[in-house]
């Protein structure tokens, strides 16, 4: 049983969420009467085993638990706290009429933060509660702080594989991106394909409009291609006018109506290029596309110098088309030598 003594409250830090741990009912109220009048939020139950559901499945700030009581008593009820709500900090005041001070080391041990003896005394309860506004606001500061540091990591990260003027994967995301194409292919016995695309007399654009109208150009294409592509593949800047689409898993015909379809979006933009020697006097794409052959192993590389030449190929037959790389037939053990296109629209 506790008395609850007069005493003068000074004002301190409020609105802390605390619970309050104790089998006698006396002890509870004057408990919560104290932390009430302080300006907190208080709880309170009878008993260890219904403190342990509130704490699992609610955020508090403080826990005042009595040491002994029905179902989980206080030192257990801390050790829980420590090992099993590792992701927010909450301030334990173990109560105990023990005067033992190994008793009082033990409940400290067990992840106690400090401890009251029975009968409360108000002024006592307030320095513990001004103590655990602190603690507990320094640990939601390094909290934040981490999440910040989380946040900036990722930043960083994803700058670092972003080029800084389309905003498209660089060239080191593509390569990262590409090495994974191709172990999944290889693992799953399936083939994947690229697509390089080039800016038909980009170098024209330049000489007319200005290298800062070309960068922008650059800009409208990225965002073409984001409009364009479909879930699953994935766009890079391959280098100077030079772009890449990624498609894991696809065949070549898929690969061309793929390509096909950037291609005509593009197109479609109708971007004026007024300094462009043939019709139509807008900006367009050429792009060559190749697969890698299930069970036949080639390198990423392989597959990048077949696109390359595919879209040599499509700027020698006109520009503004999409060309497919020759492919293997492994049941035919030979190179078919023939070279596919889809014409411009």
């Amino acid at each position: 049983m506790c008395a609850m003594p007069s005493t003068t409250f000074w004002p301190g830090p409020a609105d802390m969420r605390i619970l309050v741990a104790d089998d006698d009912a006396t002890s509870r109220l004057v408990l919560k009467a104290i932390a009430t009048k302080l300006g907190h939020q208080c709880e309170i139950v009878g008993d260890g085993t219904r403190a342990w559901e509130l704490l699992a499945s609610e955020r508090f700030d403080v826990l005042l638990t009595d040491w002994m009581m029905p179902g989980v008593e206080g030192p257990e009820l801390c050790r829980r706290i420590r090992e099993e709500l590792g992701d927010r900090y909450i301030y334990i005041v173990l109560i105990t009429t023990l005067g033992d001070s190994e008793q009082v080391l033990e409940g400290m041990n067990a992840g106690a933060d400090d401890y009251l003896s029975k009968p409360v005394d108000p002024f006592a309860v307030q320095t513990r509660l001004v103590a655990a506004d602190r603690v507990t606001a320094l640990h939601r500061q390094v909290v934040d702080i981490q999440a910040q540091l989380e946040r900036a990591n990722v930043d960083a990260t994803r700058r670092s594989l972003t080029d800084p003027l389309t905003e498209l994967g660089n060239r080191r995301r593509m390569e990262e991106d590409l090495a994974s194409a191709e172990a999944r292919a290889l693992r799953v016995d399936r083939s994947y394909g690229v697509a390089l695309f080039d800016l038909d007399h980009f170098k024209l654009y330049n000489d007319h409009y200005g290298h800062l109208a070309g960068d922008e150009l650059l800009r409208q294409i990225a965002q073409c291609f984001d409009k364009s592509v479909r879930a699953g593949e994935s766009v890079y800047r391959y280098g100077g006018e030079e772009f890449l689409l990624l498609l894991p898993e696809c065949s070549i015909e898929g690969a061309l109506v793929a390509a096909e379809r950037l291609r005509q979006a593009v197109a479609a933009a109708a971007l004026p290029h007024a300094s462009r020697p043939t019709k139509p006097n807008v900006v367009t794409l050429s792009g060559g596309v190749a697969c890698s052959t299930p069970g036949i192993p080639s390198s990423v590389t392989d597959l990048l110098h077949q696109a390359d030449q595919a879209l040599f190929a499509a700027k020698s037959a006109g520009r503004n088309r999409v060309v497919a790389a020759p492919t293997r037939v492994l049941a035919l053990g030979e190179v078919d030598g023939r070279f596919d296109d889809v014409r411009e629209a």
